[in-house]
């Protein structure tokens, strides 16, 4: 009897995708389609909301979603994670495009992108659990606190004289130039507000967001009424994602190196938060050095391609779960 058993701290670095795939079903993959379906219609207007949060373009968050999206489900340690662009990123990316340019965006993300795979390869992952619950929920508040401030510009449809990057700044503008509210902007505004927050009382299997963007498009495109698009204030292209290698020398790397560590650490620590929720939802448990790996070779990959940093979303995660509703469970004895 000297069988071996493996013990709790001896994690694989195996992605979550080929332990699935040994007992995976037709009827499997038709709910994945379905749940494929409904998260990328979800992805598509975040995504390029927080771009424009985080002061880029709108390709830039599509980018992210696609490519990041595309490796954290190759090589994640989750059966159901969702990775792309969050609000956690939108105040440090934009701060980092204002002072160092997109190329100083695209080195600091590769950075930290091979700081996470590092953080991968050393099983760093588990220290997750040694994170107090009040730092990350003083966090999370913090977030969603600026990114609120953000959106008060386009909300009431306000004309900045200045383009603020910080937040205490952001108020500072939004009272100063708060007489030149837009009154329709203001009225489209609370239409799609309401629609997310009414919407999922009656019909919840049809994502929201959806439903907001299409009624106020359709308001906006036959009303002609004088509100700001996304194509009045960006020229979006069509063309798919090219591969970019930004000019890289030791002094940039060495001045862009306190970012790095911060979109690491925060991408880090997201994911492997929206990994631990995701597994109360299904009854499963990730491997997180393995998603530290694939969500450091996404960022890697996000930002070749012309994206931003990225990291696990739990809002799409959880919407990924609800929307592919087999059972979880009858996969745990893989390993």
């Amino acid at each position: 009897m000297s069988q071996k058993t493996a013990k709790p701290s001896e994690e694989k670095l195996k992605p979550k995708l080929l332990s699935v795939m040994k007992n995976y079903s037709k009827e499997q993959f038709a709910k994945d389609v379905v749940a494929g379906i409904v998260v990328a219609i979800i992805a598509i207007p975040l995504s390029i909301a927080l771009a424009l949060a985080s002061g880029v373009g709108p390709e830039q968050g599509l980018y992210t979603a696609i490519v990041a999206g595309f490796f954290v489900a190759l090589l994640g340690g989750s059966r159901v994670q969702i990775a792309g662009p969050t609000a956690a990123f939108a105040t440090i990316v934009a701060g980092i495009v204002a002072s160092e340019q997109m190329d100083g965006l695209i080195i600091s993300t590769v950075i930290a992108g091979i700081l996470m795979i590092i953080m991968g390869f050393c099983r760093f992952g588990a220290l997750i659990k040694y994170i107090p619950n009040t730092i990350t929920s003083g966090f999370t508040f913090g977030i969603a606190l600026t990114i609120v401030i953000g959106q008060i510009k386009d909300f009431f449809g306000l004309t900045f004289e200045n383009s603020p990057i910080e937040t205490v700044d952001k108020l500072k503008e939004i009272f100063r130039c708060f007489d030149s509210l837009n009154g329709w902007a203001l009225l489209i505004g609370c239409v799609s507000l309401a629609i997310l927050i009414l919407w999922p009382k009656k019909l919840d299997k049809i994502p929201a967001s959806l439903i907001a963007v299409i009624i106020c498009s359709l308001i906006v495109k036959f009303s002609d009424i004088n509100v700001n698009t996304i194509g009045d204030l960006y020229s979006i292209s069509s063309a798919p994602p090219k591969f970019t290698v930004p000019e890289v020398t030791f002094s940039r790397v060495k001045n862009l190196m306190p970012n790095a560590v911060t979109i690491a650490v925060l991408a880090a620590v997201e994911s492997l938060l929206s990994c631990v929720v995701s597994d109360g939802m299904i009854g499963s448990k990730h491997r997180s050095n393995m998603e530290l790996i694939a969500q450091g070779t996404a960022n890697i990959g996000s930002a070749f391609f012309g994206g931003i940093p990225a990291t696990g979303a739990i809002a799409r995660t959880a919407a990924n779960v609800k929307n592919c509703s087999y059972s979880y469970r009858s996969c745990l004895t893989l390993s």
